[in-house]
């Protein structure tokens, strides 16, 4: 029997969970942890290679093969989308161990049928330079965020978010965390100082938060999920497990409040890829409600005299202006400062933070 590589076997076991709903990034945590740094580093760059490439992937799997990926099953297109992006990719990859490996795994899964279809398609694969039928197809988006995109910022800037999302996101490392550097710069728009008392209403994982703390301020962390805001334990923050769309328990008002919403995470397709694939139009409008709650109610938190950064990473208006404009009403878009960080154009992944100030 063929040898199967530890990177590809937990490569494949990771898109086949991503498939079932599972998310990339906490899967790869776990599952590839044992594996030496060499092995962990390929399955890393397997999964989200195929998950950041996948529809350009599908299409050359037609290309090859004359038939849509879509017939078969999904065991079999993940192998066949496994393989090209190796051989089509990667420069370090010999083509017949993808090749080899990826026949092996469709023979281990029962699929004996799908291992000939494996073979016969990947042996097809070259590394010749092809031209795409459509710009989202080139651009590795969903057709319709593509032209979503292209509606609200420009063919240029459409296409350079999409080409940073291609690309793995830069973190930085700060003390015991690491943090997108886009993220960073949300924090420092409260302009918090050292001694002022400081709320995160949506605060799990905690990194906004730890980075409010090394400012100087008195913070208070605050989630639905309160087993994600336990490692901020460590560092003595207060915890509260409320949500933060309904009305808050608090006597005393803060000087300064986050609210950085759920959101549907546009802002960080090259870190989470698989959303671009589940996401859908109507999933835009379906956390609004909560969002403008927790706008409202973190207003409604802020000391007088202080400053509530409602921030989300999301790139779509009706998750970030038409949220303020509910709460702030119409004159907000000209009143309230509103700031983008836009992938390709600024580091990091993308976000939207309006700042609000509340009279003294």
């Amino acid at each position: 029997m063929a040898q199967v590589s530890p990177a590809r076997r937990v490569a494949y076991e990771v898109l086949r969970r991503v498939h079932g709903g599972g998310f990339s990034d906490a899967l790869l945590l776990d599952m590839a942890r044992p594996l030496a740094a060499r092995d962990a580093g390929l399955a890393h760059e397997i999964v989200y290679g195929v998950l950041r490439h996948q529809n350009q992937l599908d299409w050359l799997a037609q290309h090859f093969s004359g038939r849509q990926i879509l017939t078969v099953d999904e065991p079999t297109a993940i192998l066949l989308r496994m393989g090209i992006y190796q051989m089509r990719y990667l420069t370090k990859i010999p083509p017949h161990a993808a090749v080899m490996e990826a026949v092996e795994l469709a023979k281990r899964a029962s699929k004996r049928a799908a291992a000939g279809l494996v073979n016969a398609v990947l042996r097809k694969v070259h590394k010749k330079e092809l031209k795409f039928p459509d710009p989202a197809i080139e651009l590795c988006l969903p057709e319709w965020l593509y032209r979503r995109w292209l509606q609200h910022y420009g063919k240029e800037q459409t296409r350079l978010i999409a080409k940073s999302f291609m690309q793995a996101p830069e973190k930085v490392n700060r003390a015991g965390y690491r943090m997108d550097s886009g993220a960073q710069t949300i924090v420092p728009l409260l302009d918090p100082k050292p001694g002022q008392s400081f709320l995160d209403l949506c605060a799990a994982p905690g990194n906004k938060t730890r980075q409010a703390v090394d400012l100087g301020v008195k913070a208070i962390a605050c989630d639905r999920s309160f087993k994600r805001l336990l490692p901020l334990q460590q560092i003595g923050i207060p915890l509260v497990h409320l949500d933060a769309a309904a009305p808050l328990p608090f006597r005393r008002p803060f000087d300064c409040v986050l609210a950085d919403a759920p959101c549907s995470g546009t802002g960080t397709l090259g870190r989470n890829p698989e959303i671009k694939w589940r996401l859908t139009p109507e999933d835009l409008l379906r956390q609004q409600a909560r969002q403008i709650g927790i706008l409202k109610h973190g207003l409604e938190a802020v000391a007088p005299g202080g400053t509530l950064v409602y921030s989300t990473c999301s790139l779509e208006k009706e998750e970030n202006e038409d949220v303020v404009r509910a709460v702030c009403g119409e004159s907000s878009e000209t009143a309230i400062p509103m700031h983008y960080r836009i992938p390709g154009r600024d580091p990091g992944d993308g976000f939207f933070a309006a700042v609000i100030h509340k009279p003294a």
